[in-house]
């Protein structure tokens, strides 16, 4: 428990104005009269604030009255565990009557000044005398009242304490010693003007004494030792590094300005090197640096302030310059010419080793050695390296020498730098050192050698076990050739092929597919053991590599389709596993000749073909047998299942041809009475038909015969005895009870019989050629119930008519046109007679009213086509 004993200390009074503004200040308190260390100062009212030095100050406008006018303030020790108190009245200040103002009472008021004077100035390192008076400060107000002057602050009551003191009565301020500006470059001190009864008319007043510069310390460098570099043959005026130098003295002045010099160089040659004095910068000075010659300078630089007065202080310091090696030496072989041994076949082994000879600095990129075969290695059986401790080249063997091909090799070998050339200023171009080596091959016995080391075989896929796919043979190198060596593969390899241990031949052991295990790497190396009649044996390499084959069939992806009413076309598409080439593009065939004749294919790309009916074709099912073709040419057969259906989306068919009528539909009443009425009208066509066909005799004379109606092909116009030719062209067929047909002198008659199926045929012996079979029987004529019309006949004849000129136009030795086409004399003018082309216009069977107006010039054709 912290028991603090409280007592007053004292009682002050303030006299103040009746109306206080906001941090108006109250007057001064000496706290350390009543506590020396006072840790926790307050007041009791919190319209007042008590700092550190005893000021009171006002937190906030008031306006003096009888509950104003007394506070406490409270003082706490915390370590001494006491407490106490300082009683603090305020009274109002008397108002005085003011006196009538003069001209001098405003001269006089600029006196008040005396209470801000200037900075005050002590010079450093003073030697007195002490006590030194520095200022004095003065308030206006001690016109009127009893002022008493005090001050605090650093140099006064804070460290350096009892530096400064300030006469209580006349305000003068004493300096006891000498002070060091470097320390203590100046002060901040507070001074107050009170009355006897501690009102304070002055605000405190912040005071600055100045502490005036005296050269007391010399420059000094910041680095004892200052170290630069910079490569040999540099240019003058190349930066090599910067001094610095720093001076305590105050900045800005003569003390701190400083210049820099050069005293000294070791070793003492001609000067390398120059400092500027203001920056302290060196550069090159002499053109040319060589390391080989000097290494390193020592330079003895001075600075000294003042602007380098000689009654400056000054200071020296050491810069050391290294020169750093540029590769301005190429290196030379200390031999140029070297001889050696080496046995035939020997592989990785050290045959010579090569020095040379370099002035640049030793470890360095400059004088790294990099050694290189510049002649004589074609077949890059040697390797030159550099051993890295010693500089020095080692040249190897990496492939077997063969005596039987070179007794001796002879290299050329050269050295370079790992840094590029740096030429000096005013050298000339270096030049490569090269040596030459010899190397004589020594004869040994040795084993039997593939050629090549390595052979590639390639097998196409699925391969029949057995297949030779190629042949791997060693030869002896002394004799150059094979005989006596057996081959074998040893175990513990891939399982895919073997070779014959005499002959070399390569087979396979399994089918190779690349979907499956091991195989699908597509790739295995076996190694072949040649063993000749000593037992030496030769080692070479098979690559097998399994190449992408045919082996599988191309199909349909999608063999069943719907296809509506708007018979839109079926894109098949087609899938193969195989890589190319062996798979797309692909061709389709459709393999059934009834089938092909209805449907259609057509390209669309690569892997799709459309598939699509040539004609109005019924609706139904149809299973379509499709070939596809891949690009190896291998076949696969699908079968296509087109359900043509009569329907506007695929799902009315649900999966079945949509049938026109059902047995379950329904026929409304208007449907039976268009059946009822259609049944009837047909019925009545049927009696017209019979009735016209089972008439009399016809009003027209014409029409006894509907057969008549023919044109004699002949080139005479007159009329002339009955013709009994066969060569007849037939116009038109009506039905008619006394048959139709030609008398001929045989009386044989020859039949139109409509029906379905039947060509234009020739009819042996007349040449005469009639639309449907021709039937003979016996001279009485064939009967038929219905004839054909002109229009029918019109639609027979014209497309065949068409043909038979297109053939004509496509044959370039008009074969057919002398079959078809046949020339006529010219025959003079036309007839002053109309046409008879307009009886061919009449395509209806009852419009041959036009017979009756006959002119008489057509009398006699007609007359001849009657039959009498």
């Amino acid at each position: 428990v912290l028991s603090l004993c409280c007592e007053a200390c004292k009682k002050v009074i303030f006299h103040v104005p009746s109306e206080l503004e906001a941090d108006t200040l109250v007057g001064r308190v000496d706290l350390k009269e009543c506590l020396q260390s006072a840790e926790f100062i307050s007041s009791s009212d919190g319209n007042f604030k008590v700092l550190e030095d005893g000021s009171v100050y006002t937190t906030s406008a008031l306006s003096l009255s009888a509950e104003k006018k007394t506070f406490t303030i409270l003082l706490k020790d915390s370590e001494e565990q006491i407490q106490k108190k300082i009683h603090v009245d305020l009274a109002e200040e008397e108002k005085k009557t003011p006196k009538p103002r003069r001209a001098r009472d405003t001269v006089l008021k600029r006196t008040k000044r005396r209470w801000g004077p200037i900075p005050s100035v002590m010079i450093e390192n003073s030697l007195g005398p002490f006590p030194l008076q520095i200022q004095q400060v003065q308030s206006d107000t001690a016109q009127n009242y009893t002022i008493y002057y005090s001050a605090s602050g650093p140099g006064i009551d804070q460290d350096p304490k009892g530096l400064f003191y300030i006469e209580r009565e006349t305000g003068n301020i004493f300096a006891t010693r000498a002070v060091d500006r470097e320390q203590y470059p100046s002060f901040q001190i507070i001074c107050f003007a009170t009355t006897p009864d501690g009102y304070s008319p002055e605000v405190p007043l912040v005071h600055t004494i100045r502490i005036e510069d005296d050269n007391d310390n010399a420059p000094y460098f910041t680095q004892e030792r200052f170290e630069f570099s910079v490569p040999e043959n540099s240019r003058p005026g190349v930066v090599v590094g910067k001094v610095i130098a720093e001076d305590r003295d105050e900045p800005y002045t003569l003390h701190t300005t400083l210049k820099y010099r050069i005293v000294s160089q070791t070793p003492p040659i001609t000067p390398a090197f120059s400092l500027h004095g203001d920056s302290g910068v060196i550069s090159v000075l002499l053109p040319q640096l060589d390391r080989e010659l000097v290494p390193s300078y020592t330079l003895l630089v001075e600075v000294r302030d003042m602007a380098g007065q000689p009654f400056g202080l000054c200071t020296t310091g050491t810069v050391v310059v290294r020169i750093e090696d540029t590769n301005d030496n190429a290196p030379s072989f200390k031999q140029l010419q070297y001889e050696t041994r080496v046995e035939e076949n020997r592989v990785n082994v050290e045959i010579l080793r090569v020095s040379v000879v370099d002035l640049d600095e030793p470890g360095s990129p400059g004088s790294g050695a990099v050694y290189e075969i510049i002649r004589g290695n074609d077949d890059q059986a040697f390797e030159i390296t550099t051993d890295k401790n010693t500089n020095e080249g080692i040249l190897c063997v990496v492939k077997g020498l063969d005596y039987e091909t070179a007794k001796q090799r002879v290299l050329v070998i050269g050295v370079n730098n790992e840094a590029p050339y740096v030429l000096a200023p005013h050298s000339q171009q270096l030049s490569q050192s090269t040596s030459s080596v010899t190397v004589h091959v020594l004869d040994m016995d040795e084993g039997p050698v593939f050629k090549p080391c390595l052979l590639r075989l390639d097998v196409k896929e699925c391969e029949d076990i057995g297949t030779a796919i190629g042949r791997y043979v060693a030869e002896d190198p002394e004799t150059g050739n094979s005989e006596g060596i057996r081959y074998r593969i040893p175990p513990g390899q891939c399982n895919w092929i073997n070779i014959d241990d005499r002959s070399g031949e390569v087979r396979t052991v399994r089918v190779l597919d690349r979907d499956i295990g091991e195989m699908r790497r597509g790739q295995c190396n076996v190694t072949v053991l040649a063993i000749d009649r000593n037992g030496k044996t030769g080692t070479g390499t098979i690559q097998v590599c399994i190449v992408p084959g045919n082996k599988n069939f191309p199909r349909i992806a999608e063999t069943d389709y719907i296809m509506c009413r708007d018979r839109k076309p079926i894109c098949l598409t087609a899938e193969d596993g195989d890589e190319a080439p062996y798979s797309a593009p692909f061709v389709y065939r459709i393999t059934d000749r009834n089938l092909a004749s209805m449907w259609k294919l057509t390209p669309h790309d690569d892997n799709s073909w459309y598939l699509s009916p040539k004609s109005d074709i019924p609706y139904g099912i149809y299973e379509i047998p499709v070939s596809v073709i891949d690009n190896g040419g291998k076949i696969g057969e699908n079968t296509v299942r087109v359900n043509l259906c009569d329907c506007v989306t695929p799902s009315e068919c649900d999966g079945r041809t949509r049938q026109l009528s059902g047995g379950n539909v329904t026929l409304g009443l208007w449907a039976i009475l268009a059946m009822i009425l259609g049944s009837l009208l047909l019925l009545l066509i049927l009696i017209t038909i019979c009735g016209c066909c089972g008439a009399g005799v016809m009003h027209r004379q014409v029409t006894d015969d509907c057969a008549n109606h023919n044109l004699i092909i002949s080139n005479t116009e007159a009329p002339g005895e009955e013709v009994m030719d066969h060569n007849i062209i037939p116009l038109q067929n009506t039905c008619d009870q006394g048959g139709y047909g030609v008398k001929t002198g045989e009386h044989q008659t020859f039949e139109m019989v409509k029906g379905r199926g039947h060509t234009l045929e020739s009819v042996k012996g007349g040449g005469h050629q009639t639309l449907g079979s021709v039937k003979e029987g016996g001279g009485q004529p064939m009967m038929d119930t219905c004839r054909y019309s002109y229009s029918e006949w019109h639609n027979f004849t014209h497309p065949r008519l068409g043909e038979k000129v297109h053939l004509c136009r496509q044959d370039e030795e008009q074969k057919h046109s002398e079959d078809y086409l046949l020339s006529y004399n010219y025959e003079g003018k036309g007839s002053l007679a109309g046409s008879v082309g307009c009886c061919s216009d009449q395509h209806e069977e009852e419009a041959l009213d036009f017979l009756d107006q006959l002119e008489p010039k057509f009398r006699t054709l007609a007359e001849t086509c009657i039959k009498r």
